[in-house]
């Protein structure tokens, strides 16, 4: 349950738990400083993960209505404001990049435990607990953002002639398998609508036969 507004503190323990929230609203700031594997939609620099925070969480608040299952949209944007935090300490890990999986799982927890710490106790569990839930994504609420969050790079790589998809030697397998399936759990209209234009650049940008 996210936190209740807190009851009347004594002023002590009122300037120490708006200490706390500052200092997580401070440390929060370094995510603008995450560049992404993604650029802009109009291709002049890379995106930051701050940016990418913001602008699924608004794809979220617009494309609701194309949930498999009804959501509630409140808890989606909150979870996709605070997804990415953990890269502050991990950094971007592009989903077509080459990593340990096991290993940027273990400095992603690591990450969680220090950054949501920062709040005050009762904050401190709600939002790592909503944390938890979209990275474990099981619920309607958590399924959907994560749809949500595969589709806004799909969507920029598009609007600037495939973006980094040739940087990462992208397939339409690769993508049907690591974006696509997982945009379809949650929000399937989404992908059907966007399948011509990816099958259309696919088409004219598979390599060419080895001799």
């Amino acid at each position: 349950m996210w936190p209740q507004p807190a009851p009347r503190k004594r002023p002590k323990e009122l300037v120490d738990r708006i200490d706390a929230q500052l200092a997580f609203l401070t440390e929060a700031d370094k995510l603008k400083s995450v560049l992404r594997g993604t650029t802009l939609c109009d291709g002049t620099r890379r995106e930051n993960s701050g940016e990418h925070s913001w602008h699924i969480a608004l794809y979220a608040m617009v494309m609701a209505e194309h949930a498999i299952r009804p959501v509630n949209i409140d808890r989606v944007i909150k979870m996709l404001l605070i997804h990415d935090l953990v890269e502050i300490d991990a950094g971007d890990n592009p989903i077509h990049g080459d990593h340990d999986t096991a290993e940027m799982d273990a400095i992603e927890q690591a990450a969680a435990d220090r950054i949501f710490g920062l709040l005050p106790e009762d904050q401190a569990q709600a939002f790592r607990a909503l944390w938890d839930e979209f990275e474990a994504a099981q619920t309607d609420d958590a399924i959907f953002a994560k749809s949500i969050d595969r589709v806004q790079p799909v969507v920029a790589n598009l609007e600037t002639g495939g973006g980094t998809w040739p940087e990462y030697k992208v397939t339409a397998a690769q993508l049907q398998s690591r974006v696509g399936a997982k945009v379809e759990r949650g929000a399937p209209a989404i992908w059907a609508a966007l399948k011509a234009r990816i099958d259309a650049w696919f088409a004219k940008h598979a390599p060419e036969p080895q001799d």
